[in-house]
């Protein structure tokens, strides 16, 4: 920090005023008898009666032998009233120099001012924290996007609807742990760091273990060592935890985000749709004690049973192409050419049936909406339909044209499984560098024997933004995935001193 800043040196000022008066201005702890928002609730009760808060200064009215305060915990703010003849000449000169952004403990009695505000009538503040930068404006609070992202800890002081956000995320984790574990999920912890990255087609961030001298990949997914836990005997397993893909930064998007995923024995994906649609239509109604919403200004009602849709279904009716008509790679190739659909002159029929899903139906699928008759390209662990054997046993939820949950019967054949990984790394040699990597220890776990089992996947992040009404997925993590900037540069959203 430049010592020559006008605002840090007026704040060096009044540090050392303070600590030559012998006020500490970093506290070891401070005990507290109340919260603001249990005292604003509890005021008839409370009214006359001696409480100790602590929080920050939010703002500061100095009227010369009077000072109002409003102190800011994380359940709310409350005024705090402070007279001179009260507090004696000395203690009062102290707190004027107590700026906003301070967190400081308050004493005194609870009260209502002549103009009805709950109060608390200050006979004694303790400096806890001094601080030493400046709040943003308080007029126009934090506002640029750059800065609440990455000054988080600003945003979270600045508005307390960011704040809720959290709380409600919390919320909807502890839930969904809930559910899972009153229907008898154990809840297990596997590997970040993986020696092959697999469970999804997603690029992954390598590193180097420098004492055993090998790569390692952050795990993309969860998948596969939960799906060897159920092939050692485990029946329904879950975990909550991050996975990390090295892909682009969109509103969509984070290089790094939590995902749930559980595996449950002796179950289809057909069991795994029933359990998904009651699992989120049971997370929405206690965060929101209903099931129909609001989500950037579109109605969504979460109701069971949820719509079901086949992929091609979906593709006749949003763009008039059938392919139960078009058997052939050409045929569907010809059929995207028409569309103006950009696909590579070698890919599948399979793979241009996602593109055209991708394209044409995603977009439509505002209510909830499962999709299902994946075909077994797009699809490498997912086990093959009985009757169509070129589709899947898979759906995928939709929610505003967003996926939200991806789930199968799994694959539990191992020479299958062995052929979709030799074809995926077909593929990764064309170039897809998303491509699966062949993984001969989960072959080896399948060639033990893995039960009929269904998976699902569901990433928290965007299931967090559908309840919170949040644009942006950035605006769930607490702390985004952002591009370095120079830190000699001061934040435009910096104010002056008050």
């Amino acid at each position: 920090m430049d010592n020559t800043n006008d605002l840090w040196r007026i704040r060096v000022e009044k540090l050392e005023l303070l600590r030559q008066a012998n006020v500490e201005p970093y506290a070891d702890r401070y005990v507290r008898t109340h919260k603001t928002l249990e005292i604003l609730e509890r005021f008839e009760e409370l009214e006359g009666q001696e409480v100790s808060v602590a929080g920050r200064i939010m703002s500061k009215r100095d009227q010369g032998k009077v000072i109002f305060t409003h102190v800011q915990d994380f359940s709310g703010r409350i005024q705090i009233y402070i007279r001179m003849d009260e507090l004696g000449q000395t203690m009062f000169d102290l707190i004027t120099k107590f700026d906003v952004g301070d967190i400081v403990g308050v004493e005194g009695k609870v009260f209502r001012t002549k103009r009805g505000e709950i109060s608390i009538h200050a006979r004694n503040l303790t400096l806890l924290s001094k601080a030493m930068r400046p709040l943003p404006e308080k007029f126009h609070g934090l506002t640029n996007v750059e800065t609440r992202y990455r000054q988080r800890y600003l945003d979270l002081v600045m508005n307390p609807d960011v704040r809720q956000v959290f709380v409600t995320r919390s919320k909807i984790i502890r839930v969904m742990r809930e559910f899972l574990e009153e229907r008898e999920f154990l809840e297990v912890e596997t590997p970040t760091l993986h020696t092959i990255p697999g469970g999804a087609a997603a690029r992954p961030f390598s590193t180097h273990h420098n004492a055993l001298d090998i790569d390692l990949y952050l795990r993309i997914a969860l998948e596969l060592p939960l799906k060897r836990l159920i092939v050692g005997g485990f029946e329904k397993v879950f975990e909550i935890g991050r996975t990390f893909r090295n892909e682009g930064i969109s509103i969509k998007h984070n290089p790094e985000f939590t995902m749930m995923e559980l595996y449950q024995a002796y179950a289809n994906f057909e069991d795994i749709m029933e359990l998904t649609e009651e699992m989120i239509a049971h997370i929405v109604h206690k965060v929101h004690g209903t099931l129909e919403i609001n989500y950037q200004g579109q109605n969504l009602h979460f109701q069971t049973p949820w719509r079901r849709l086949t992929m091609l279904d979906g593709i006749l009716e949003y763009s008039g192409v059938d392919f139960r008509s078009i058997k052939t790679d050409e045929q569907a190739y010809q059929a995207a050419q028409e569309k103006g659909l950009h696909v590579e002159a070698d890919a599948t029929r399979g793979k241009i049936i996602n593109e055209f899903f991708e394209e044409f139906v995603e977009p439509n699928l505002i209510q909830p909406t499962f999709i299902t008759g994946h075909p077994v390209e797009i699809s490498p662990l997912a086990k093959r339909n009985a009757d169509q054997p070129e589709y899947t046993d898979r759906f995928e939820a939709f929610i505003f044209g967003r996926e939200l949950a991806n789930a199968f019967s799994e694959l539990n054949d191992p020479i299958d499984q062995r052929q979709r990984f030799e074809a995926q790394a077909s593929e990764r040699a064309k170039g897809d560098d998303e491509a699966h990597l062949m993984d001969e220890d989960f072959v080896q776990a399948l060639e033990y024997g893995l039960p009929p089992t269904g998976g699902l996947g569901i990433g928290i992040d965007r299931l967090v933004m559908f309840l919170t009404d949040s644009a942006s997925i950035r605006d769930v993590i607490l702390f985004p995935t952002m591009r370095p900037r120079d830190e000699t540069v001061q934040d435009e959203d910096e104010g002056a001193e008050e």
